[in-house]
């Protein structure tokens, strides 16, 4: 028969006889009055079938499965429970070693950021460590390490969270571990307002002029007008995929190949893409693949180079060089088009392009106040009017770039 008692500390504890006379104590820690009494009738369940030769209820079998391993063990060693296989626990190092070598599906971006937390985790917590000894408080620990030591951003720090989380999240899955550690650290996505950038037409042209070659303006142009991903969308795009009767080109998308469309999208040749994508074309030798020759590689630092045309430029360099590129493209193009069309050209979602994508500028504060929103000197014909300027500058950014295309084009063609 088994007992149940509070200790000194007032937790339940579970006594039974042994033949040999003997009284073992099962200690049950923090739990309710009705939990530790289920506790004690599992017990007597298994005493009374470890005397009688029979087996215990389902319910006794189920609830030793689960039971806690210091549970476990006394049971085990009172000859009232089958000693279970036990799993070797691993330390964090061999886990997270062995959770890379077994995600070869993923691209060599996710193995980047992958490899970017494993530091951060290893740096923290010492490779040495057994998993299971990382305890919530300790990731919690790790979030504030993230931020006061290695200085990151909010959103980054979420980002890398996750990452373990995930880790962690395999480990469980394999009953290497009864809990994550990281379940409660908040791992969402947020969008960082201080690292929006709207990069104006004036400072787009600014760069292209300082651009070493044609090849290197259409990388800018693909970025800033056609709001594809660098490197990967613009590496990967070759001549195969460009449509001059349509005036479209197809992406294909390796961050998104999972979804229903396969990350397959057509994006239009606009007017201010044109001229570069024309230029590279003709200057291409022929049979040529890619249309930007010079990087083959998903996985190149083109931002460094980019930082550099940018400082050339005279202009200092912007938060998220690319992809405020694409950000400012989808937030022009909504002021024309749909949402669901930009989103469509982009290669996003209506909600990911409103959380990371989309910003307010002032031209949008000129408009609500009823002001003429301001239009870069460079953009307005000189020599005209009060009124036809007012007139220029309402009409779409798209409209005003192909009238100065086509003057540019005129005043450089030779008169007969």
């Amino acid at each position: 028969m088994a007992t149940l008692f509070k200790d000194q500390q007032g937790r339940f504890q579970i006594q039974f006889t042994r033949p040999d006379g003997r009284r073992p104590a099962i200690r049950l820690g923090s739990v309710t009055k009705r939990q530790a009494e289920n506790v004690r009738w599992f017990v007597e369940d298994l005493l009374a079938s470890h005397d009688t030769g029979s087996s215990p209820s389902a319910a006794t079998v189920e609830w030793l499965a689960s039971a806690p391993d210091r549970v476990r063990r006394l049971l085990e060693r009172e000859g009232l429970a089958e000693a279970r296989e036990r799993q070797v626990i691993p330390t964090l190092a061999d886990w997270l070693q062995a959770y890379r070598d077994g995600r070869a599906d993923v691209k060599p971006g996710t193995q980047i950021n992958y490899k970017q937390v494993v530091r951060n985790l290893l740096d923290y917590f010492g490779g040495d460590r057994r998993i299971d000894h990382i305890t919530a408080g300790d990731a919690d620990e790790f979030h504030v390490w993230l931020k006061t030591h290695e200085n990151l951003a909010e959103g980054t720090i979420r980002r890398r969270c996750k990452r373990a989380k995930q880790f962690f999240t395999a480990a469980r899955k394999k009953k290497i571990l009864t809990e994550n550690p990281f379940e409660g650290i908040r791992c969402g996505d947020i969008a960082n307002a201080k690292r929006f950038y709207y990069v104006t037409r004036k400072e787009a042209q600014t760069v292209l002029d300082a651009c070493p070659d044609a090849q290197w303006r259409l990388i800018f142009a693909l970025c800033r007008f056609g709001g594809i991903r660098c490197p990967s969308e613009v590496v990967g795009l070759k001549w195969e995929d460009v449509d001059w009767e349509r005036m479209r080109f197809t992406v294909y998308a390796a961050k998104t190949e999972h979804h229903q469309d396969g990350g397959i999208r057509r994006v239009p040749i606009f007017p201010e893409l044109y001229p570069h994508l024309r230029d590279v074309f003709e200057a291409a030798e022929p049979g040529a693949t890619y249309v930007v020759r010079r990087y083959r590689y998903p996985n190149q630092n083109l931002r460094t180079e980019l930082g550099r045309i940018i400082r050339r430029a005279g202009l200092q360099a912007w938060p998220k060089l690319f992809q405020n590129l694409r950000s400012t493209r989808e937030t022009e193009l909504t002021e024309q088009y749909p949402l669901h069309v930009v989103c469509a050209w982009i290669g996003n979602s209506g909600s990911v392009a409103a959380k990371h994508y989309l910003q307010v500028t002032d031209a949008h504060f000129a408009k609500a106040a009823g002001q003429t929103p301001p239009v870069p000197a460079s953009e307005v014909p000189s020599a005209v009017p009060a009124d036809l300027a007012r007139q220029w500058a309402s009409l779409p950014d798209a409209v005003r770039t192909s009238i100065l295309d086509l003057a540019s084009k005129a005043v450089q063609t030779p008169q007969g």
